[in-house]
């Protein structure tokens, strides 16, 4: 009896040390399976604001931010309420780099949060290179660029919680590297089947990121075969929409009417914006409506959105008066207000002004999409969390978090342009 006992014993104890070799053998992220948020718990909830990410501080991408410039500004943007971040890349390290920092903050402080969409780019062949682009064949590079992204979603996959397949990849007029959907499709369907083989987690969500028109809201061009399945391979749709390029390519929508002459400068401004806020709406809607004539109903969020503070071309003072901080400021709201009570997320363009984006031309409005000026600055859209007390104590590049224009804003309506009379704009 005794033996038999001993034998049992035995056994048992094999048996677990079966058990302990066999767990690891599963992949890291399958260890650490604790209860955590998912895209599913981020996305559409007011208390995770997101916000689309770049932390260069020079006119050039070759210059990085280092680990400490970039825990400063994850410091700066969980103050302000952000807690999802848009990253476009993993070609360069600065996607990477972020991870790391949000990772080394956790460390430091366990209630600190912060989530990333983890862009990977996609090209068609010869993108970039001066040679003829061929928008049917697909860059070699891409299949290098998935693999990074995986591998970062694997070694941070508390943090990284959405892949976002391509950004503004499919739509035509990006010229110089759009791709068909089937190339789009084509990784989504990689990443999805990863996720079944358990080489991905399982609550990892995948999509892509791109204008309204690819994603079925604009021309007959789009709606194709691979359009359709790619939105029902998808885990959410993250749609572009950017009323502020259209005041000048498409400006039904932009400038005051008869109506409103008589109003003040601010009523009047005031007014054009919230058309400004239909027109995105409208752009949201048609996506909708065409997921949905699909027999698809999955959650669509906003990839992207802003509104330029500044510039001297075609949405300047010589152009559709769209761009200066008062604008900017009224569209961010009207935004963010109407994506919260939707339970839409918003990855609202830009945290920071980034100077590389147009270097030749510093005054160019891609260089000023940030809620914050390049030396920290904060635009008009936030003066209030300055005034709250929300960003004392936080710091950009070792200068305190203080107000544009001095916080005088009566100077700031100096620089801010009416739009013209437009007498084709239905009330």
């Amino acid at each position: 009896m005794k033996l038999k006992r001993n034998i049992i014993g035995i056994l048992s104890i094999l048996l677990l040390v079966s058990c302990k070799e066999k767990a690891n053998e599963n992949p890291p992220y399958q260890q650490k399976q604790e209860q955590q948020v998912t895209a599913r718990d981020i996305l559409g909830n007011p208390e995770y604001q997101a916000i689309s990410y770049g932390g260069y501080r020079k006119n050039s991408r070759q210059l990085q931010p280092t680990m400490d410039q970039l825990k400063e500004d994850m410091r700066l943007l969980n103050a302000m309420g952000i807690r999802v971040l848009r990253t476009y890349n993993v070609q360069l390290p600065h996607a990477s780099n972020v991870l790391k920092a949000i990772r080394e903050l956790k460390n430091e402080d366990e209630t600190f949060e912060m989530y990333v969409m983890l862009g990977a780019w996609i090209d068609c062949k010869n993108a970039w290179t001066g040679k003829p682009v061929d928008h049917n064949i697909e860059s070699e590079q891409n299949a290098d660029e998935i693999k990074r992204a995986v591998a970062l979603a694997n070694d941070y996959q508390d943090i990284v919680k959405v892949i976002a397949v391509g950004n503004e990849a499919m739509v035509k007029w990006a010229e110089s590297y759009y791709v068909q959907p089937e190339i789009i499709l084509k990784w989504v369907n990689h990443l999805q089947a990863l996720k079944s083989e358990g080489k991905l987690p399982s609550d990892l969500w995948i999509t892509s990121s791109d204008n309204f028109a690819s994603w079925g809201g604009g021309g007959p061009e789009y709606h194709v075969k691979d359009l359709d399945e790619l939105i029902k391979a998808v885990d959410y749709l993250s749609v572009h929409t950017y009323p502020m390029h259209d005041t000048h390519y498409n400006p039904q929508f932009w400038g005051i009417t008869n109506d409103e002459a008589s109003l003040s400068q601010t009523e009047q401004i005031n007014a054009a914006m919230q058309r400004a806020l239909d027109y995105a709406k409208s752009q949201y809607n048609s996506v909708v409506r065409y997921m949905k004539n699909l027999g698809v109903d999955k959650p669509v969020h906003i990839g992207e959105t802003g509104w330029a503070s500044h510039s001297d071309g075609l949405y300047g003072p010589e152009g559709s008066k769209a761009c200066d901080e008062y604008k900017s400021a009224i569209y961010y709201q009207l935004m963010r207000n109407w994506t919260q009570a939707e339970g839409i997320s918003c990855f609202y363009f830009e945290a920071f002004d980034e100077p590389w984006k147009d270097a030749q031309n510093p005054n160019g409005s891609e260089n000023h999409f940030g809620l914050f000026t390049v030396d920290g600055n904060a635009k008009y859209a936030l003066w209030n969390l300055v005034d709250e007390g929300i960003l004392e104590g936080m710091v950009r590049d070792g200068n305190t978090i203080s107000k544009t224009y001095s916080g005088d804003l009566e100077l700031l309506l100096n620089d801010v342009a009416l739009p013209s009379i437009n007498n084709e704009i239905n009330n």
